[in-house]
C-alpha cells in the first residue's frame, strides 16, 4: 500500500512565493552604514529576490554554483538568502571578520564562482585577490559612478537586468541551498551545506511556540550576523511567517541595538551572551534612556548565560531564553523554554533551569555517551559527550573526508560538548571537551566557574582556562574584565565563589584585564588565553 499524499518539495522558492502572496505590505527595516533608517516591504523584497534569481541565471549561474556574500545584515543579504537558492544556486555567506588568509582558503575550498560584496568591504577583496578569484563580482552600496575593481559591476545593474519573465528552475528539496563554514576553532574551517528541505524544516521548528514562537504579529530583530549560521535562521523565519523584519546593518553596538528595539517595537531577537552583557551595562548606565514597553523575547546562544544576566535584564523587560546549536545543526537544536510541570518551581530553580541549554526541538534527537560508549540515562549525574541527529543536522563536512570520525557508525554527530541530561530532558553542557580542567584527577567545569564569576556585580566578563601545574597537572586560572568603576579583587572573587564551589575547584589565580579576547563571532577566545598563560608561574 502507498500513501495518497502529494510529493510536494520543501523549497525556499515556495517560502518566497508565499511571502510575496500574503505579506507584500509587511515592513522590512534596515539600519544603513550612516545609521539612518531605510524602510521597504516584503513585496519589494520578493520582486528583487526574483529579479536576482533571473539575472544570476542570465549571467551563467548553473545549478549548484556557489555565490559568496561579503555582506552585513542588510536587505541585499536577505535578497541573496532567497534569490540565489531560487535560481538553483548555493548562497555562501562568508564570515568577513576572519583573517584574510582564512577567508581566501574558505572561498577556494567552497569553489565560490560569484561574489556579492558591500562597497565598504572592497579593501578586503583587494587583500585576497591574489589568493581567491571570482568569475563575476557585484558591488552593493557603491555610489553611482564610483570606481569599481576591474571586472566588477554594480549590484543594482544586475537587478535591473531582469525583465520579470522568470520561471523557477526545477528544484528538488534535497538540492543544496546554502552553506556556512565553522569558525575553525579546532583547525581549518569546515563547510556545512544545507539543503532546501533542511532549511524549511528548521524554520518550521524555530517558529514553534516552545522555540522562538514567531508569527506575523511579531517584529524580529536580526542581531547575529547573517554570515554566522544563517543568521540563526531568523531571516528565514521572519519571511516564512510574515513577521516585520529589522536588520542591524553593520552596527552591533548596544546603543544601536537598543535604539532599534525601542523604535521598532521589537518582540523577538537573539544574540550571544557578550552582546547581552553589553546591553545590560548600557541599560544600567542609562536606565531612563530606553523604555521597552512589552516583554522582549530575547534568545541567547553561543555560550551559557549566567543567571545574574537573566535576572538583570528582566528588570528592563527583556526575557532571555537559552538555545543551543552549532553550524552543523543549522543551528537550533535545543531550546530552554520551561515545561509546564516546572512552572510551580521556586523562582531560583526556574532560573537555574533556564540557564541550561534546554530540551530538544521536535525531530531533533540528543543523547549523552560516556567514555565507554554507553548511552547515559536521563537524570544521571555522570557527564558524557553530547551527540545529535535530525533532519537539519549535517551528515558530513563538505569535501573533507578526513573528518568522518566526527560521526558515529549509527549516524550521530559528535558535538565535542560535555553534557548531562536531567530527568526532564534538559541538557546542561558543562564544557567543551577541550575546555574541561583536570586537576589532581578531578574534572572542573570552566563554564560553571565563568558563570558564577560573572554573577558578581563588579565583573563584566570572565573566562577560565586550564594552566599547567607542577603538582596538580592543571589548575584553573580566571581572566576577568571588571565593570566600569569596579575595583573588585581576587580575594573578593575567591570568597564570592566559596559559597558555591569546593576549595579545590576555585581558581588559584585571577588575572584582571581590560578586555577578554574574542573570536570572530564574539565568543571568548580561550585558545588565545591558553597560549598567553601557558607559562604561568604558580607561587
Amino acid at each position: 500500500m502507498e500513501s495518497t499524499m502529494m510529493r510536494f518539495p520543501l523549497t525556499l522558492s515556495c517560502v518566497l512565493e508565499r511571502a510575496g502572496a500574503y505579506f507584500e505590505r509587511t515592513e522590512i527595516v534596515e539600519r544603513r552604514p550612516d545609521r539612518s533608517i531605510a524602510r521597504t516591504t516584503i513585496g519589494n523584497f520578493y520582486n528583487r529576490s526574483r529579479a536576482l534569481a533571473e539575472s544570476l541565471m542570465k549571467s551563467g549561474l548553473r545549478k549548484g554554483d556557489r555565490v559568496a556574500t561579503f555582506l552585513w545584515n542588510d536587505t541585499v543579504h536577505l535578497e541573496a538568502y532567497f534569490g540565489v537558492p531560487a535560481a538553483g544556486g548555493v548562497v555562501h555567506p562568508v564570515n568577513i571578520r576572519l583573517h584574510p588568509d582564512e577567508i581566501a582558503y574558505i572561498v577556494r575550498h567552497a569553489g565560490d564562482r560569484f561574489l556579492i560584496i558591500d562597497a565598504a568591504l572592497l579593501p578586503l577583496l583587494e587583500k585576497i585577490k591574489n589568493q581567491a578569484a571570482f568569475e563575476r563580482v557585484w558591488v552593493a552600496g557603491a555610489a553611482p559612478g564610483a570606481p569599481l575593481p576591474a571586472g566588477a559591476d554594480h549590484y543594482e545593474s544586475l537587478i535591473a537586468g531582469a525583465n520579470g519573465n522568470f520561471t523557477y528552475p526545477i528544484l528538488n528539496e534535497d538540492d543544496p541551498a546554502a552553506m556556512c563554514y565553522t569558525s575553525g576553532t579546532t583547525g581549518r574551517s569546515k563547510g556545512v551545506v544545507y539543503s532546501h528541505r533542511s532549511i524549511v524544516l528548521h524554520t518550521f521548528a524555530e517558529v514553534m511556540p516552545d522555540a522562538f514562537g514567531i508569527s506575523q504579529h511579531d517584529a524580529v530583530l536580526v542581531i547575529s550576523p547573517m554570515f554566522h549560521v544563517n543568521g540563526w535562521g531568523l531571516p528565514h523565519s521572519a519571511v516564512f511567517t510574515g513577521a516585520k523584519l529589522v536588520l542591524t546593518g553593520m552596527h552591533f553596538d548596544p546603543a544601536a541595538i537598543l535604539d532599534l528595539i525601542v523604535s521598532e517595537n521589537i518582540t523577538v531577537t537573539g544574540a550571544i551572551p557578550t552582546i547581552w552583557i553589553a546591553v545590560r551595562d548600557a541599560l544600567e548606565a542609562q536606565p531612563t534612556r530606553w523604555k521597552i514597553k512589552n516583554t522582549l523575547r530575547a534568545v541567547v546562544g553561543g555560550a551559557a548565560p549566567p543567571a545574574a544576566l537573566l535576572r538583570a535584564l528582566e528588570k528592563f523587560n527583556i526575557k532571555l531564553m537559552h538555545a543551543w546549536g552549532m553550524t552543523e545543526t543549522s543551528p537550533v537544536a535545543t531550546f530552554g523554554s520551561l515545561k509546564s510541570n516546572l512552572l510551580s518551581l521556586p523562582e531560583c530553580q526556574q532560573f537555574e533551569t533556564r540557564c541550561k541549554q534546554g530540551w530538544s526541538v521536535p525531530f531533533m534527537e540528543t543523547r549523552v555517551v560516556d567514555a565507554g560508549g554507553a548511552v547515559v540515562a536521563w537524570g544521571g549525574r555522570d557527564p558524557g559527550e553530547l551527540q545529535v541527529r535530525g533532519p537539519w543536522v549535517a551528515a558530513s563536512y563538505y569535501n573533507n573526508p578526513e573528518t568522518a570520525d566526527r560521526w558515529t557508525a549509527d549516524g550521530w554527530f559528535k558535538t565535542g560538548d560535555v553534557a548531562t541530561i536531567d530527568a526532564d530532558g534538559y541538557i546542561c553542557i558543562t564544557d567543551r571537551a577541550k575546555d574541561l580542567i583536570k586537576s589532581g584527577g578531578e574534572w572542573i567545569s570552566s563554564v560553571d566557574l565563568e558563570n558564577a564569576i560573572m554573577g558578581h556585580p563588579g565583573v563584566h566578563e570572565a573566562a577560565v582556562v586550564a594552566v599547567p601545574h607542577p603538582k596538580w597537572q592543571e589548575r584553573p586560572l580566571a581572566v576577568v574584565a571588571r565593570r566600569a568603576h569596579s575595583e573588585v579583587t581576587a580575594a573578593e572573587l575567591s570568597e564570592f565563589l566559596s559559597g558555591h564551589f569546593a576549595k579545590w575547584q576555585i581558581p588559584d589565580a585571577f588575572v584582571f584585564v581590560s578586555e577578554i579576547p574574542k573570536t570572530s563571532i564574539g565568543k571568548f577566545k580561550k585558545t588565545a588565553l591558553r597560549e598567553q598563560y601557558k607559562d604561568w608561574k604558580w607561587c
